[in-house]
């Protein structure tokens, strides 16, 4: 989903409400796909932890009251539908909660697509692998045989603690700069490339 500019309006308006210093957008930017918590200590490392959930809900009330208008990337339902049924094993391993991506996979209809998903509020955070270890175990999925697409350096960074394949995205979150620091497979530039990336090579 195109969800960035979202998130980051939503981080900025949760610290405005509570009178916090408001980030830049590269930075919120950075701490898209880690769980709230890890996101809001890399982001505000100061705030005490007892401030956090007041911050969260900010940011939920934010978050929520655009959350339906997100788009899909062009043609991201298509390629979803098209590997599904092409017999590949399909993932999700995201900073979202639960209750997000499960309102967020009924909402676009690709709930039907995905074979297992994993959230940062029922395993360890990104970079961790343990999201990615699960979806594998899970699925009976070799590491040779599972490739982490991502559009965030913890995505990559989370491929190469669990020993896989990563795939970048520059369309997303995360500059490509950042992203090739990590060496991925290749960083594609449009949704288009993916899907021509996948045909060649997956």
């Amino acid at each position: 989903m195109d969800s960035a500019g979202a998130i980051v309006a939503s981080i900025q308006g949760a610290c405005r409400d509570l009178g916090l210093e408001v980030p830049s957008e590269q930075a919120s930017r950075h701490i898209i796909g880690l769980g709230l918590t890890e996101a809001i200590a890399h982001l505000l490392p100061s705030l005490p932890e007892a401030d956090y959930p007041k911050l969260v809900d900010r940011y939920r009330h934010h978050f929520l009251s655009q959350d339906a208008d997100i788009p899909l990337f062009d043609g991201a339902e298509r390629i979803v539908r098209d590997l599904h049924q092409a017999g590949f094993l399909l993932g999700v391993a995201t900073g979202k909660s639960r209750r997000g991506l499960n309102r967020v996979l009924e909402q676009t209809g690709l709930g039907m697509y995905f074979h297992s998903t994993r959230c940062a509020d029922e395993c360890f955070s990104k970079p961790h692998p343990e999201m990615l270890e699960q979806l594998m175990d899970e699925l009976g999925a070799t590491r040779s045989r599972t490739l982490m697409i991502g559009d965030t350096s913890h995505d990559l960074q989370m491929a190469q603690n669990a020993g896989v394949a990563a795939l970048a995205v520059s369309y997303g979150a995360h500059p490509r700069d950042e992203l090739l620091a990590h060496a991925p497979l290749a960083c594609l530039d449009q949704m288009g490339e993916l899907e021509q990336w996948l045909l060649a090579n997956a």
